[in-house]
């Protein structure tokens, strides 16, 4: 009998966490229908609607899955171009279900060969901001389209002239600025007006932001895809379009040459690999932080039974913010482009580590300066990237995140081409104890050299289930956030046994060590549980964390299950 009363409060307990569980809402005038799908042959999750159609556009013609993350790749290039494109790079995890095994492409930009530590300095070594934010010295080399490329080479069957249609189509035809476009034109357009090409493309003529309703036509881009269609992108990083890249960057004093577009090369990388609960997590590793520090937070937390306490208790968000802020002054101290220097990933992901971490929670705030890290100031974060996830009834899953850094980043849209290059160079740390636009504090191990990638937080996810099969992947936008974001999304499926819709529209919270407070997004956390970790010794504050998680389930009855993230204008679909 009172084994019988306690699973009786255990599960009432249970039901009452989930039934008082905060979610984030619909956008106003959207559909549930337009975020979350079901299917069996294929789903599809990307952060819009054209881009979703392209890949289902591939799909329905007799395309793979590869050509369909192609197809979407260079569509969301066009319907994001505040957020990516052709002129940026990033990160794609596949699971090859033939092979049976997990790949990463890693199409993140390199710095230039003329590039060096102090390239952002003044000449007291004090960060010069603005020059590694705006103009032309911004822009690393560009490899998304290389990446890109390579994967149709190796894994697609359709020309690629046929899986790029779609995104010529909406380039050439335009379509109407949706909301988040909108946003960021106008807080962008003083940027994008001293550059004529982003001001002709992008604003009006008295360089005015063109607003949400209007029609947005890319014809250069279109121009400049169907070229690269034509030469397998050859034309990209060795003729025509390459010149022009090339020639934008003289004019506005960037250090890119034709030498380092001949020079770029895309890494095919072994995962990092980790394990939660039995579930193997399969993730992005260096240049990237994400995978190693998701993986060294769910180690940290694995032994601490946080379902008996609920995903939105305060016990919870102070355990799980802890292990966010150890985190990342780990990444302040180690991380950076493992061809370059040798990072501990080892140790950082090893479960005696996370032990040893996991002592270090108390009943109270960590303060930061019992971290070993100088601390700098941080300056104001912006939302930048998009992600898209994609699976088919084979089993075979790709997933990928993709950017130009902050929006529309360098503001530089190559001359003739419709390409908006990337601001990545701002990702390298300046200096030691240096800040990137997102608040990351960079170390040694992340200064500017040449050739080398700078350090990122993009995380395409792939999770397995107990039998050793992946049946859970996603990934999001939004800079330091996107690896918190992505481990919370996993630590509710796995630990809080959440359905997909609730793990990913869950509120979400984020601490990445300085500065000394928990930043959650809307609808927040209920009054009793901020009063809570107010007298632990947090200060709370409420601002979006920016993530868009896309997101694909294999249910246990077979079923594809799709959930493209309720914050933005994203979309699901699935046959």
């Amino acid at each position: 009998m009172i084994k019988i009363f306690l699973l009786i409060v255990f599960v009432f307990g249970m039901s009452c966490s989930s039934k008082n569980l905060r979610q984030a809402q619909l956008i106003k005038g959207k559909s549930k229908d337009q975020y979350e799908a079901y299917g069996t042959k294929y789903m599809i999750s990307t952060q819009g609607k054209a881009t979703t159609e392209a890949a289902k556009y591939v799909f329905d013609r007799g395309g793979n899955i590869y050509d369909a993350a192609v197809a979407a790749s260079f569509a969301i290039s066009v319907e994001r171009p505040h957020s990516t494109g052709i002129g940026g790079g990033g990160f794609m995890l596949i699971h090859n279900a033939m092979t049976k095994k997990d790949v990463a492409y890693d199409f993140r930009e390199m710095a230039p060969q003329k590039s060096h530590s102090k390239m952002f300095l003044d000449k007291k070594g004090k960060q010069i901001r603005k020059k590694s934010l705006t103009g032309a010295l911004a822009s690393g080399t560009p490899g998304l389209v290389a990446g890109v490329i390579r994967v149709h080479k190796e894994l697609g069957s359709l020309s690629l002239k046929e899986v790029m249609q779609p995104a010529i189509d909406l380039a050439q035809k335009g379509f109407k600025i949706y909301p988040a476009l909108a946003v960021a034109i106008k807080a962008k357009a003083d940027d994008l007006c001293r550059f004529s090409d982003a001001k002709r493309i992008f604003l009006n003529s008295n360089c005015s932001a063109k607003k949400e309703g209007e029609l947005l036509v890319q014809k250069d881009l279109a121009k400049t895809l169907k070229k690269i269609a034509q030469t397998n992108g050859k034309a990209f990083y060795y003729g025509d379009i390459g010149k022009k890249i090339i020639a934008s960057q003289k004019q506005y004093g960037g250090n890119m040459r034709m030498s380092d577009l001949n020079n770029y090369v895309v890494k095919k990388r072994k995962p990092i690999e980790g394990s939660y609960r039995g579930h193997k997590i399969v993730s992005m590793p260096p240049p990237s932080s994400g995978g190693t520090h998701i993986i060294q937070i769910l180690n940290i937390l694995e032994g601490l039974n946080l379902r008996q306490y609920g995903a939105q208790s305060a016990k919870s968000i102070h355990m799980t913010s802890a292990a966010m802020q150890m985190a990342f002054a780990d990444r302040a101290k180690h991380m950076g482009d493992s061809d370059f220097k040798p990072i501990p990933i080892k140790k950082l992901i090893s479960k005696k580590y996370a032990k040893k971490l996991q002592n270090k929670i108390k009943n109270k705030a960590i303060n930061s300066k019992e971290l070993p890290v100088d601390l700098n100031k941080i300056l104001k974060e912006s939302d930048h990237t998009t992600h898209f996830t994609l699976m088919d009834s084979l089993g075979n899953i790709v997933t990928s995140t993709q950017t130009i850094n902050g929006w529309f980043g360098s503001s530089v849209v190559a001359k003739g081409t419709g390409i908006v290059m990337n601001n990545e160079m701002d990702d390298f740390a300046s200096h030691v104890g240096g800040v990137n636009l997102f608040g990351a504090i960079g170390g040694q191990n992340n200064l500017v050299e040449p050739m080398k990638r700078p350090l990122s937080s993009m995380s395409p996810t792939i999770v397995y289930d107990k039998k050793n099969k992946p049946f859970f992947a996603l990934g999001t936008p939004s800079g330091t956030r996107i690896l918190t974001c992505v481990m919370q999304t996993i630590l509710n499926v796995l630990e809080y046994e959440m359905p997909l819709w609730e793990a990913v529209s869950a509120t979400r919270y984020h601490h990445q060590w300085y500065p000394e407070e928990i930043r959650v997004g809307p609808p927040f956390f209920d009054s009793n549980t901020e009063s809570h970790l107010k007298k632990m010794g947090y200060k709370i504050n409420h601002k979006s964390l920016g993530c868009k998680i896309q997101a694909i389930m294999r249910e246990g009855d077979g079923r594809l299950h799709g959930v493209s993230d309720p914050r933005e204008e994203g979309m699901s679909f699935g046959l």
